[in-house]
């Protein structure tokens, strides 16, 4: 008995396969090129000396360099453990325990230091990074009288510092020239 091939292979001729795979290949191309397309356009930014931020965040940007974004998002997670360490000091009815954990987030000079020095390109942060400081303050101050009521006062009144200043300004990171530059000319404007 004589096999018939056509009976076995209900699939596309060879010439429709390869006219599908020149199809997929046509398709692939775009696929293939995105990331260099992306690739190229990261270059160029950070060629500029600004990394890419998104096009639909509006809030001022506080340029730093990379070792200085890190350690400033280094403390504000400090200052979050902080606000939390105050919370359960609260929660046990701890004043002293409320007084030490607000003390992290105080102000001293040192604190000052470096909130100057994180804003130095960026006119109106440091005065809303100080104001912070100040404002956390208060909470040590009404723990210490024993004000509970005072002391969840200041403690909203801090936490909307920490609010207003994170709708206001987001880190972006610069390199080191692009810092130089930018430091410069804020001082040259005041």
């Amino acid at each position: 008995m004589r096999s018939r091939p056509d009976i076995f292979w209900r699939g596309p001729d060879l010439k429709d396969m390869v006219a599908g795979m020149a199809m997929r290949s046509f398709l692939l191309v775009p696929v293939l090129l995105f990331p260099l397309v992306a690739s190229a356009q990261t270059r160029a930014d950070e060629h500029s000396g600004i990394m890419s931020q998104s096009a639909s965040d509006t809030r001022k940007p506080l340029p730093l360099p990379a070792m200085m974004a890190e350690h400033q998002k280094q403390n504000m997670r400090e200052h979050l453990a902080a606000v939390q360490a105050i919370i359960a000091a609260i929660g046990r009815d701890d004043m002293d325990g409320v007084a030490k954990a607000s003390a992290r987030i105080g102000y001293s000079d040192a604190m000052g230091q470096m909130c100057e020095h994180m804003g130095a390109a960026t006119p109106g942060f440091t005065a809303m990074a100080l104001n912070f400081h100040h404002t956390a303050d208060t909470i040590g101050e009404a723990a210490r009288r024993g004000d509970r009521a005072g002391v969840l006062t200041a403690l909203d009144r801090t936490l909307q510092t920490c609010v207003g200043c994170h709708a206001t300004y987001r880190q972006e990171v610069v390199d080191e020239a692009t810092w130089k530059r930018l430091t410069a000319e804020a001082a040259a404007a005041h």
